[in-house]
């Protein structure tokens, strides 16, 4: 992969706080990554020689931007780019492969000349008796498809996620997500995506904060709101209620 897209106002404010040595380091990084198409080797040394920066920038931008998994170092924005251009170019190719096919003439096939008794006719397909060897061979099991509310990107994200953990994603763990997920208020994709930028291989309501909950107000607001109540006139039981009081006070 030769180009990635690269939006500068999105860059600057999440890098504001790098040096110049760490700001080179993760460009660096990010074109390795999409170069190679693979995650950034566990050996900050190794990487930091080839990139010509200082080790020390590199871990620090390592820790800050990316995710530690058994495989190497994982950037959930780099994966699904890659999984989105691997989706062009596979699209391209069975397009081509299709368009190959309809422009070539069909291929006759040749049958050796025959003589004797046999001159003269046509052969056919089933010259030998079908066994239980010549059964057509089953049919690899399909993977789990895509739900419908959930985008390709995060879908193909999220697999590559648990692959690298080593957890293969089954029906089964897709629903316990979902369910999760509601429980949270919050919408598949929403959770899957949450998933790939922490680095989590499942879902819990627990970890976050429920969409349903409304932020808390603002103090000032808080106490304009109090000053309106006690502004507000006595109602008219209260008041003769208290002048009765002062009547039959000596």
């Amino acid at each position: 992969m030769h180009f990635y897209p690269h939006h500068i106002g999105d860059y600057r404010s999440h890098t504001a706080h790098l040096s110049n040595e760490e700001d080179l380091a993760y460009r660096r990084l990010l074109e390795m990554y999409y170069d190679t198409e693979q995650c950034i080797q566990d050996d900050i040394e190794w990487v930091a020689r080839r990139l010509r920066v200082p080790c020390e920038a590199v871990g620090h931008v390592l820790r800050d931007f990316f995710q530690k998994t058994e495989v190497g170092w994982v950037h959930p924005r780099c994966e699904a780019e890659i999984a989105k251009y691997k989706g062009f170019a596979e699209a391209g190719k069975k397009g081509a492969q299709k368009r190959w096919h309809r422009d070539s003439p069909p291929i006759a096939t040749l049958s050796p000349p025959q003589s004797g008794a046999n001159a003269g006719l046509i052969p056919t397909k089933n010259q030998e008796p079908r066994t239980k060897n010549h059964s057509t061979p089953p049919k690899p099991p399909r993977g789990l498809e895509r739900p419908e509310d959930v985008s390709d990107v995060v879908w193909d994200s999220f697999q590559k996620l648990r692959k690298a953990k080593k957890a293969p994603l089954t029906d089964t763990a897709l629903q316990g997500i979902k369910r999760e997920a509601d429980k949270a208020g919050w919408p598949l994709e929403d959770a899957l995506q949450e998933c790939c930028v922490r680095g989590w291989q499942g879902f819990k309501a627990e970890w976050v904060q429920p969409r349903t909950q409304g932020k808390p107000q603002d103090d000032a607001l808080v106490k304009i709101k109090e000053d309106a109540v006690l502004s507000r006139p006595m109602p008219d039981k209260v008041r003769s209620m208290l002048v009765n009081v002062v009547k039959r006070m000596p």
